[in-house]
């Protein structure tokens, strides 16, 4: 039998093993820590102790032994508890057995040997446990070969796998993010029963399916995942919107690109940038609008015309339904896909400042952020094209920048404000106010008046006279 003593040297699992040892009850420590520890990913934040007994009790009774004495929280209906100790994080559950009815992924649970438990894990890789116990310490417990699946690289469920997926069909969602985030494979059995399971998936709560998007979103290459979702049927389930972007029509010899797998290739150009969660959502997204506005026109062949305002709204549609924030997250993913076509019109050579100055103005503090997902969108594997394309982005970039330093758009704020307005002309709120501030921003962005001051000031005064307002002589 292995051992692995040396992955248990933080002091917590001595407390533990003493605690369980004065309770005479058996106690592992199981699942991601045991994992990741032979996977050498790093130090884990997260473990996960089983007791065969009462997980609530030995957790109490390692807080009596913790200098300081940390607040256990209990979760009655779950039957665990949770400390926190230093950086760390510790949930304690007692072993259990667990059965499933058909319209529900919540187990009926009964207390369980450490195999029962074990047997009920997801994957094989997350059921190796390391005993706690005096005279087994360190000892690994692995009775699905797990062990081997790790050094194969393999996601592979402990028992049949159309059992556990239908049992809980969420962990069809993690055999696919593990697959991605490991860069795993899943195994061909498991594979197609996924595939066979996929309507299940109608049971979980979006919430949980989208903590699982945000993950394999995060992944070092996102792809993967997103490949794995549409093999498998869980994708056009879950993101119709994406899935409808699939394929390539062709009519008189013209054809488009395929933009659901140029979509998946703009989310791994940008990863390589950007760990910006809705940035890479925003890059996965902006192309949602293509499906609804494709049209074929014999004098000049396939458009999407307006594809970037409609795609804006699905959005927000889509966030919705997934339970996504629907506040500034939701906002700056709008903008984006609104805005993604907008940096490239402005590469012609005789493109005036104030177009400049409006995509400055219009993007304000995501420019930045929306120059990457343009970056990203360069899919093309000619490359001629490559580099003509990114030295367009280049020259944006450069434009932009010297508009910036004259004009200072970028977060735009008037020279002239409302308060002072309505002391000028001696008048309260009115729609007069927004006119003459629009009338101030519009010269600038279009150059007929530096942003300044004073040229702000005059124009104000102009602008109120047209309006019929006079200037106050208190």
């Amino acid at each position: 039998m292995k051992n692995y003593k040396n992955a248990l040297t933080h002091p917590i699992f001595k407390v533990i093993s003493e605690a369980a040892e004065e309770l005479q009850v058996e106690s592992y420590v199981i699942g991601g820590f045991v994992r990741d520890y032979i996977l050498k990913r790093g130090e884990a934040k997260d473990i996960d102790i089983v007791a065969v007994g009462s997980g609530i009790q030995l957790a109490k009774k390692v807080t009596e032994l913790l200098p300081g004495k940390p607040k256990v929280k209990v979760f009655k209906n779950f039957g665990t508890a949770m400390l926190r100790s230093n950086d760390i994080e510790i949930e304690f559950v007692g072993a259990r057995k667990e059965s499933y009815r058909q319209d529900s992924r919540k187990p009926i649970v009964e207390d369980g040997s450490l195999q029962d438990d074990q047997n009920r894990r997801d994957f094989t890789i997350n059921a190796l446990a390391l005993s706690l116990n005096d005279k087994t310490f360190g000892d690994l417990l692995d009775p699905f070969d797990g062990l081997t699946d790790l050094e194969k690289k393999v996601i592979r469920t402990p028992l049949d796998p159309d059992i556990t997926y239908s049992d809980d069909p969420l962990r069809m969602l993690r055999a696919i993010r593990f697959a991605t985030q490991l860069n795993f494979k899943i195994e061909k059995e498991s594979l197609k029963a996924i595939s066979r399971n996929n309507k299940r998936i109608k049971i979980i709560s979006k919430e949980r399916i989208t903590d699982e998007l945000h993950k394999i979103m995060l992944a070092e290459t996102p792809s993967t995942g997103f490949a794995l979702l549409h093999k498998t049927g869980l994708l056009k389930l879950i993101l119709p919107e994406l899935t409808a972007l699939e394929g390539i029509d062709e009519i008189e010899g013209q054809r488009h690109k395929d933009n659901f797998w140029h979509t998946l290739e703009v989310v791994d150009n940008i990863s390589e940038n950007t760990d910006d969660l809705w940035l890479r959502w925003a890059a996965l997204l902006h192309d949602i609008g293509k499906a609804p506005t494709k049209k074929f026109h014999k004098k000049i062949g396939w458009t999407f015309h307006g594809h970037e305002f409609v795609g804006a709204k699905m959005v927000f549609r889509l966030f919705k339904r997934l339970r996504m924030p629907l506040n500034d997250k939701m906002k700056y993913v709008q903008k984006l896909v609104l805005m993604s076509s907008r940096p490239i019109a402005i590469v012609d050579k005789d493109v005036t400042d104030s177009a400049v100055r409006r995509l400055i103005f219009d993007a304000g503090e995501d420019i930045e952020d929306l120059m990457i997902l343009c970056e990203a969108d360069i899919t093309t594997k000619n490359p001629k094209r490559f580099r003509k394309y990114h030295n367009n982005f280049k020259v944006v970039r450069e434009k932009m920048k010297e508009v910036e330093e004259r004009d200072q758009v970028r977060n735009f704020q008037p020279p002239v404000s409302g308060e002072e307005i309505m002391e000028t002309f001696n008048i309260k709120p009115s729609r007069e106010i927004g006119i003459i501030k629009e009338t101030i921003k519009e010269a600038i962005l279009e150059g007929e008046i530096p942003n300044e001051y004073e040229a702000a000031r005059e124009l104000m005064l102009k602008k109120g006279k047209e309006l019929g307002l006079e200037v106050s002589t208190q």
